[in-house]
């Protein structure tokens, strides 16, 4: 295996109702039905610094997208990439390994799930963080944004442990703005108003 590193920041919203059942399933983790019965998530990723083999990965971005017909724990995923357009060839090949579990690392925890690769496509990914608000650009196919929920702690924000794969110390509970849409691959979204979570990451294998 290859060695590497990345840290930096990451959000997902999915069209879960707030606050997404999968992670606090009764039974296990990812058993729940979703709150509309299939689960269309966007996860989005920025590395700050990141290095695969002595290949410097900082400052790029990877939006992975994936529908689920059924609760998550039973599989039949189909998902797609979306890779900085920014990446040369060789970086292109280190963030292909990271991100579906080949070389390790937290989203090799999904692999297994995954029945249909939709494709992977080298696109412009503008990645911001303003405030407490993370927000993705993918011209064209995907403006999605998230905030924290409405709260009373002092903070602004409510931060949790529920061990998941991507920030399994904590995450902080979000809900999609308005306007966080996706359409690709014959599927079309709209999250708004629907659950997420942001987080720092600090992945290696």
């Amino acid at each position: 295996m290859a060695k590497w590193q990345l840290s930096g920041d990451y959000f997902e919203n999915c069209n879960c109702e707030v606050v997404c059942p999968c992670l606090a399933s009764s039974a296990a983790p990812l058993t729940a039905r979703p709150s509309r019965g299939v689960c269309d998530v966007a996860l989005v990723f920025h590395i700050d610094k990141g290095s695969f083999d002595g290949l410097a990965l900082d400052g790029l971005n990877v939006a992975i997208v994936a529908h689920a017909p059924g609760p998550m724990a039973d599989g039949n995923w189909s998902v797609a990439a979306y890779l900085d357009e920014r990446a040369d060839d060789q970086q292109m090949a280190a963030l292909g390994a990271i991100f579906t579990g080949a070389e390790g690392g937290p989203m090799a925890a999904f692999a297994p799930l995954i029945s249909q690769q939709l494709g992977v496509k080298k696109v412009p990914i503008h990645y911001a963080v303003q405030g407490k608000t993370r927000s993705v650009e993918i011209p064209g196919i995907m403006q999605m944004a998230v905030e924290p929920i409405p709260t009373m702690h002092p903070s602004g924000e409510i931060w949790t442990t529920l061990g998941h794969p991507v920030a399994p110390d904590h995450i902080a509970l979000a809900m999609g703005c308005s306007g966080s849409t996706f359409a690709d691959y014959g599927m079309r979204w709209d999250n708004s108003g629907r659950n997420g979570h942001y987080a720092p990451i600090n992945w290696s294998n």
